[in-house]
């Protein structure tokens, strides 16, 4: 390279500096915001923020939305053209966009006045354009001249999270626990007038189910285990000649407990002989029915003589774990009715 071209190259990199400098922070907070940390529970409403439909990177997910990350919400379906609010005011403090642009993902800097401060004791903040169309939350400009009227940061907590500061006095600091831990201590903290905070700091203890109880007549499929994690499933199942009354799985709750089992009912017999019934659409003698029984659950209508016992109606009765009652109407023929005069059955003579 000719010493006239080196010349050249320099002074290009001297009146470029800042540009380029300023092009590589940006690129630095687009490379963090990249880094997009999975979708919290309630995360980004502690903040403030509302967080938009949940997705992964998936084109057909959102129509005519994109999947971008949108800070503390994870991933989200957003508008990408959406834009925040600008010109902002925020008190003692001036604001001008780091970007050029007021679009979705691009920054606002919030740069406290002369004689203010954060109170991280920062002069100022960047705040993000979020898929809400509002900027995220920025720590307020303070006059440095007043006494400080704040708690320390709380600190965070394993398995847990709490909101945001400023930690000022009279405000109230809720914590909360990942999904599959229970919260043990207070929930909500208070920063009182002597700058303390009013409870200890909670911890967040994982929550654990015990062996699952057996269920009659039937049988529970799992590995064998003394505690089990939130959302382990397990399945159950009948012995034969049963019916799983109830959903075949259960849920390890997060409340330390199983979601409620299934029951397993036993067939019904039919406890009628000598007549007709209508089973599954279909008027059948009993001996027809296989076993002479029918399922839990299952439905059978009989035939009842009227009062003046020259026509019949019918009477519906539901099998239930084993149990069949037979209507109160309903009158078994004799044997001798049954076999002589099989055509004068209850079943066999007109409807009413």
């Amino acid at each position: 390279m000719s010493i006239l071209a080196t010349l050249l190259l320099l002074v290009v990199v001297v009146l470029f500096h800042p540009f380029l400098e300023g092009a590589e922070q940006i690129a630095a907070r687009n490379a963090t915001v990249s880094k997009c940390s999975s979708r919290k529970r309630s995360a980004g409403e502690l903040r403030g923020q509302i967080c938009l439909k949940s997705c992964e990177r998936n084109p057909l997910q959102c129509k005519h939305r994109q999947c971008l990350c949108d800070g503390a919400c994870g991933l989200s379906c957003v508008l990408p053209d959406l834009r925040c609010p600008w010109p902002m005011a925020v008190d003692n403090a001036e604001t001008r966009l780091a970007q050029g642009s007021n679009t979705f993902g691009n920054f606002m800097e919030v740069t406290c006045k002369p004689g203010f401060r954060m109170a991280d004791g920062q002069k100022g903040s960047l705040s993000r354009c979020q898929g809400d169309k509002k900027w995220s939350f920025t720590a307020p400009c303070e006059d440095v001249s007043t006494p400080p009227s704040l708690c320390e940061p709380l600190p965070e907590i394993e398995n847990g999270y709490h909101g945001d500061g400023p930690y000022r006095i009279g405000r109230e600091v809720r914590y909360w626990c990942k999904f599959g831990y229970r919260l043990e201590g207070a929930s909500t903290l208070l920063c009182q007038e002597n700058q303390e905070w009013s409870q200890r700091v909670p911890i967040c203890q994982p929550v654990r189910c015990p062996r699952p109880a057996p269920i009659a007549q039937g049988t529970v499929v799992t590995v064998d285990r003394f505690e089990y994690p939130v959302g382990t499933v397990i399945y159950y199942l009948c012995k034969r000649e049963f019916y799983l009354d109830g959903p075949n799985r259960g849920v390890c709750l997060e409340n330390g407990s199983w979601s409620q089992p299934p029951s397993c009912r036993a067939r019904c017999p039919i406890l009628a002989r000598r007549s007709r019934v209508v089973y599954n659409g279909r008027k059948l003698w009993i001996d027809e029915i296989p076993e002479h029984q029918i399922h839990h659950g299952e439905s059978i209508t009989f035939f009842c003589r009227s009062q003046n016992k020259t026509c019949s109606f019918q009477a519906e009765s539901q099998c239930f774990d084993g149990v069949l009652k037979l209507p109160p109407c309903y009158d078994e023929p004799t044997y001798l009715q049954y076999h002589l005069f099989p055509r004068r059955v209850v079943s066999e003579i007109p409807a009413c």
